[in-house]
């Protein structure tokens, strides 16, 4: 198995990067777009969850923007083959020293590039030392 061909590589950033503009401009229906169009799609978020396409889009058409200023940090993108890519960031906003942590699994379907499983969350604060 070939890992991070550079042809694969760069349909995935293509892929990605079009994801992240529609998460920054708040399109929930372009988002939704990114994902397998399947009850078996999984997204576990800061304080929630969706199993399948249809809860997403439920979800998605009642969150309000992301707040201003969201910026990756590290973002990694490793391909596996010709269908199989895992992308991971961190990201973080204007004024804000916290970063949350994002993984997503893309595959390339029929339709192109989707992802099947995202995972979002933000590290617990420091507990006080004893």
């Amino acid at each position: 198995m070939e890992i991070d061909r550079v042809d694969v590589v760069a349909e995935v950033t293509t892929a990605f990067a079009g994801y992240e503009q529609a998460l920054v401009d708040g399109d929930a229906e372009r988002i939704c777009g990114y994902f397998w169009d399947s009850d078996r799609t999984v997204r576990f978020g800061l304080a929630d969850h969706q199993y399948g396409l249809e809860e997403q889009r439920k979800w998605r058409a009642a969150q309000p923007p992301l707040p201003p200023g969201r910026r990756l940090v590290d973002p990694m993108i490793t391909t596996f083959g010709l269908d199989l890519a895992v992308v991971t960031t961190r990201f973080g906003y204007v004024g804000t020293a916290a970063t949350g942590r994002q993984t997503q699994t893309w595959v390339r379907l029929p339709v192109g590039w989707r992802i099947v499983t995202a995972h979002v969350s933000e590290p617990l604060p420091a507990a006080p030392e004893v």
